[in-house]
């Protein structure tokens, strides 16, 4: 009887149920869709934000006075220079998967036909994965350690009058290196001024080069780890407990502003939330409060027929509880869609769907529907006899 009950009352009340349930779709679709953005959106930021290249740096503790990068420069000083395995091998030991790129660095002023060009020696074959953002036109494949090419920004190569396949001669304090073009580099920034080459051509160019067995000595190790802002700032200190006598710190420009753009967008997204629930309880409750002024008579009749108002209401509370439920079913099907596509507009990818999004959206959306079903409360002081009386 319960059931036959309900299925009247949702058919008799059709018009004004679907205000309230295109309602509940609305907000059902903004707030699944908010939600999947916002267990996805970590990682696409994360992403986006690896494009921007490095974001920790290990050095020495002391560094030269050029710059303060520690550039090698004819009869300068390099106090700035440490071991190479001592470093790599504990990132490598450490890092695991979280360290998308590692790579270490040794800069020389050297000449070019006379003229000073800034040498970059690093293992070539992590540069595309370093930064991604940069345009490499040629090949951007080389092998860790190939001493016969290199890579040279765009401006080098305009100054010299370079192109891919030209060959290149670099002389820094009586050593020469001849090496082959294999790619120009268009990275928008001072990199388009330099040339790349191997680290064991920096080296050897340096004098720097390891002998019976020993390693080889480098600058700095730049790193591209993968995670929140967080998580790369629980690498950088497990990174200066592990290594003691160097200095690691993040690249704050980096670090810094994906923690701000992460704890902004979450805020943004409570916000609408909370906005939207509102809105949709609003718009539930003026529709059951219109609702329960045109069944005052059907309660009327229920009561005096021995119906009690517990069983009444409950009667009213299904009906709602049901269209909730079915409001926000249809409502994180559209909010898939709009998931989808503010991912793609956004962060040039479709966000994941999130289930458990889902299942809390439907949750609030049937917690939502009860809510707005209060004034549904004030059948209960419907008296039947008032009613029968035609009053």
């Amino acid at each position: 009887m319960f059931g036959r009950l309900l299925w009247k009352l949702l058919r008799g009340s059709r018009g004004r149920l679907g205000v309230a349930f295109i309602g509940i779709v609305s907000g059902a679709a903004v707030i699944s869709a908010m939600l999947s953005v916002q267990g996805d959106v970590e990682s696409k930021l994360s992403e986006q934000f690896r494009m921007l290249g490095a974001n920790i740096v290990i050095s020495a503790g002391a560094q030269t006075q050029a710059d303060g990068l520690g550039w090698l420069t004819p009869g300068a000083d390099s106090p700035g220079l440490m071991e190479q395995d001592a470093v790599l091998n504990y990132v490598q030991r450490s890092g695991g998967r979280d360290v998308v790129a590692a790579a270490p660095f040794l800069y020389v002023i050297a000449q070019v036909k006379g003229t000073s060009v800034m040498v970059a020696g690093t293992w070539l074959d992590q540069l595309p994965k370093l930064d991604p953002s940069w345009k490499i036109e040629g090949s951007s494949t080389l092998a860790r350690d190939d001493e016969t090419e290199c890579l040279i920004g765009r401006n080098a190569a305009q100054q010299f009058h370079l192109v891919r396949g030209s060959d290149i001669e670099l002389q820094y304090l009586g050593k020469s290196a001849r090496l082959q073009v294999a790619g120009v580099i268009d990275a928008g920034g001072e990199e388009d001024s330099q040339v790349f080459v191997s680290l064991s051509a920096a080296q050897r160019l340096a004098g720097l080069q390891g002998h019976d067995g020993q390693p080889g000595q480098i600058q700095l190790v730049q790193l591209s780890v993968d995670g929140k802002a967080t998580n790369i700032g629980k690498y950088t200190a497990q990174l200066q407990a592990g290594l003691p006598g160097y200095e690691v710190r993040p690249i704050p420009q980096v670090t810094q502003a994906q923690g701000e753009l992460m704890s902004r967008i979450r805020l943004l997204i409570v916000g609408t939330v909370a906005l939207i629930l509102a809105l949709t309880a609003l718009c539930v409750l003026a529709t059951m409060a219109a609702l329960a002024m045109e069944r005052r008579e059907d309660v009327g009749l229920m009561k005096a027929l021995g119906g009690s108002i517990s069983r009444v209401v409950a009667l009213f509370l299904a009906e709602v509880g049901i269209v909730g439920a079915l409001g926000g079913i249809a409502g994180c099907g559209v909010g898939l869609v709009l998931s989808r596509w503010m991912g793609e507009r956004v962060f040039g990818t479709a966000i994941s769907p999130r289930w458990d999004a889902f299942a809390l959206t439907i949750a609030l959306m049937v917690v939502v529907a009860l809510a707005g079903a209060l004034p549904l409360r004030l059948l209960g002081k419907v008296k039947p006899a008032v009613i029968l009386r035609g009053e």
